[in-house]
């Protein structure tokens, strides 16, 4: 048994790549669109061409196909096997045999395998380090994996204070608890995340509106059913504010080239840094 599944069994992490497995079944080249246009927006590009793309925590494979269909050679990696199956089922199903676009296992804490990789023009990582359960280490060591004046892309988990203490707590009781008890607390975070929403559009006589609008638009391919079990079950958990992201990588170089919060809320502060020359 790997070390991941080990975790996963004694209930101290989220099987992720799972839930992705149950995506790539959904995806269409409506949803590919989509994640290249905004892959695209967040960086300042037009495309990717001549560019070497690191996907650090590669999940389903989506953005990595963006970036490929873009035009930049594509290295993805993953801790989750079955992260690492999604994604090498998408490079199989629309670059098979594909010599510019490789798929491993490796973990962001693994600083060997960091250093076997070299340094990349855009090194991605949505979403991820947070969950590692060392995030400060992690975001230590995928910038060392960024080429002079190369652009540092993450997505982070915004502290809310107490708020996200409380989550966290929720996250953990889910991934310990019994198989059967974890539609139920999913269904109650439904009710906290998706109620006051699903109520308003109910009584503004747009049954079901919101719901459909974010499934026509959610830049990351993601249904509301299936973001909110990864918004409840992602354990480990850590968070930050965007003061802290921003002192930590000027450091060690770094310029801040755009920012994207989540306005004080429950989602990700995204980032793009570029790294100076020294």
């Amino acid at each position: 048994m790997s070390t991941h599944q080990q975790e996963v069994a004694r209930g101290e992490r989220f099987e992720f790549g799972a839930n992705w497995q149950r995506f790539i079944g959904q995806l269409d080249e409506r949803r590919i669109a989509l994640a290249e246009g905004s892959l695209c927006n967040r960086l300042g590009l037009t495309d990717l061409k001549g560019q070497r793309f690191l996907d650090v925590g590669s999940g389903s494979g989506l953005f990595s196909l963006a970036a490929r269909r873009l035009g930049a050679t594509v290295h993805s990696f993953d801790y989750d096997p079955q992260s690492v199956a999604c994604t090498r089922e998408l490079q199989r199903r629309f670059f098979p045999g594909d010599p510019l676009w490789s798929v491993e296992t490796g973990s962001v804490l693994d600083a060997d395998y960091l250093n076997s990789l070299g340094k990349w023009d855009i090194v991605y990582s949505w979403g991820v380090l947070h969950h590692t359960g060392d995030q400060w280490r992690a975001l230590g060591n995928v910038q060392k994996l960024v080429a002079d004046r190369g652009r540092l892309f993450i997505a982070l988990y915004n502290d809310q204070g107490w708020g996200s203490r409380a989550w966290a707590r929720i996250k953990a009781t889910y991934c310990a608890a019994p198989r059967p008890l974890k539609p139920l607390i999913v269904g109650l975070a439904m009710i906290r995340l998706w109620g006051p929403t699903t109520l308003r559009d109910l009584v503004s006589g747009r049954p079901g509106a919101t719901w459909r609008a974010y499934r026509e638009s959610n830049e990351r391919g993601m249904t509301p059913l299936r973001d909110v079990i990864d918004w409840v079950g992602g354990y480990p958990f850590e968070v930050s504010r965007p003061e802290e992201v921003f002192e930590f990588l000027h450091r060690g170089d770094f310029q801040l080239d755009r920012l994207k919060t989540c306005g004080g809320g429950h989602g990700c502060n995204e980032f793009v840094f570029v790294k100076m020359t020294t």
